[in-house]
C-alpha cells in the first residue's frame, strides 16, 4: 500500500513532466511514478482523463490533493518541502520575486515560444499576455544577467524549472543561444538530480517507442 505521504507524479518521458521529477529529486521528496505511455496514447484513455481532462502531464497526486498545471505544480512541492530550501518563506522578500519568475513561464514564456515556434503573429501589445517575444526574451536574459540564479546567489524552485526549459528550447532552436542563456542552461542541468534523470527518461522513452511499435 502506498503511503498518504509519499507523492504520485502522472508521467511520460521526455515531456514538461520531466521539470517536475528533477525538482522532486532535488526536493529528496518521496514519491512514486504513474508512468503514461503518450507514444501510445494512453494520456487520451477514459482512466486519465479523468485526472486531467486535457490529457496532460505532470500532474502530482498527494493525499487528497490533485494538482495539475506545471507552475502550480513547482510551487506546491517546493512549499511542502521547505526544508529543502528551494522555496522562499511568506514573509521572505525574495518570495514575491520568486512567485513572480514562476508565473512569468506559464503566462509569458509558453504562449511567445509557441507564437514563435508556429511563426504567428502576436496578439497586439494590449491584449497580448507576453508583450512581444523579444521584450518577453529581454526581461528573462536582464534578469539572469544578475545571476548566478533568477534571484541572485540563492537557487530556488524557479531556477529548476526554467533550467529545464531552457535545456530543450535552447536544443531545438526556439530560443536563441545567447551566453546568458546557455550558461544558465548548463549550470541547472549540470546538476545531478538532472543527469539521473535524463539518463532514466531515455531508456523508458525507447521502451515506449519499443512497446508502440515505433
Amino acid at each position: 500500500m502506498i503511503s498518504p505521504d509519499r507523492i504520485t507524479l502522472y508521467y511520460s518521458p521526455q515531456t514538461r513532466a520531466t521539470g517536475a521529477r528533477v525538482l522532486l529529486e532535488e526536493l529528496g521528496a518521496p514519491y512514486d511514478l504513474h508512468v503514461l505511455n503518450m507514444k501510445a496514447g494512453e494520456q487520451r484513455q477514459p482512466a486519465y482523463l479523468a485526472v486531467n481532462p486535457l490529457g496532460k502531464v505532470p500532474v502530482v497526486r498527494h493525499g487528497n490533493a490533485l494538482v495539475s498545471e506545471q507552475v502550480a505544480i513547482f510551487i506546491y512541492l517546493a512549499d511542502l518541502f521547505p526544508e529543502a530550501g528551494l522555496t522562499p518563506a511568506l514573509d521572505d522578500p525574495l518570495r514575491g520575486p520568486y512567485l513572480r519568475w514562476i508565473a512569468y513561464y506559464g503566462s509569458s514564456f509558453e504562449p511567445a515560444l509557441i507564437d514563435h515556434f508556429m511563426k504567428r503573429e502576436p496578439a497586439p501589445q494590449t491584449q497580448s499576455p507576453y508583450s512581444d517575444y523579444d521584450s518577453m526574451l529581454g526581461a528573462l536574459e536582464a534578469q539572469l544577467a544578475k545571476g548566478p540564479y533568477l534571484l541572485g546567489e540563492r537557487m530556488t524552485a524557479a531556477d529548476v524549472l526554467w533550467g529545464v526549459a531552457f535545456s530543450w528550447t535552447i536544443m531545438f532552436g526556439l530560443v536563441p543561444r545567447k551566453d546568458v542563456f546557455t550558461a544558465y542552461a548548463e549550470r541547472m542541468t549540470s546538476r545531478p538530480a538532472f543527469q539521473r534523470i535524463t539518463a532514466a527518461d531515455a531508456e523508458m522513452a525507447a521502451q515506449h517507442a519499443a512497446a508502440a511499435g515505433g
